[in-house]
């Protein structure tokens, strides 16, 4: 039997979707799928879409504590190089880093967001 799901996409909470959406295809690249009043929709080179949408009274997960799904970019063997990327485009460190082959940076809706040099496989 085939699997019965795809993933469609991530979607990520916000109270600016444009500004969240911009970031991740300055950090990501990638091309807008659609842009309305309540979400921005962003199609990454990998194929994955990230919605970016507005929730009236959102605030941002705490970083470590609050329960959240976020990213793991994989970068390339410079990761201080990486984390200059993000940073120079929008994202900001967490205030706790839990291990050095990891870079933990916020998005500037508050989510965090990991980056390292190591490949997770199967």
């Amino acid at each position: 039997m085939t699997e019965p799901f795809q993933l469609a996409g991530l979607s990520l909470d916000c109270a600016d979707p444009e500004s969240l959406a911009r970031f991740y295809l300055g950090l990501l690249g990638g091309r807008v799928l659609w842009n309305d009043e309540h979400s921005v929709g962003i199609r990454i080179p990998s194929g994955l879409t990230i919605a970016a949408q507005y929730v009236e009274g959102y605030y941002p997960p705490q970083w470590p504590g609050t329960p959240a799904v976020y990213l793991d970019l994989a970068a390339d063997a410079d990761l201080d190089l990486c984390e200059q990327h993000a940073l120079a485009v929008g994202a900001t460190p967490a205030p706790v880093q839990q291990d050095p082959r990891w870079r933990v940076l916020l998005d500037p809706a508050g989510h965090p967001f990991c980056i390292t040099t190591r490949v997770m496989a199967n």
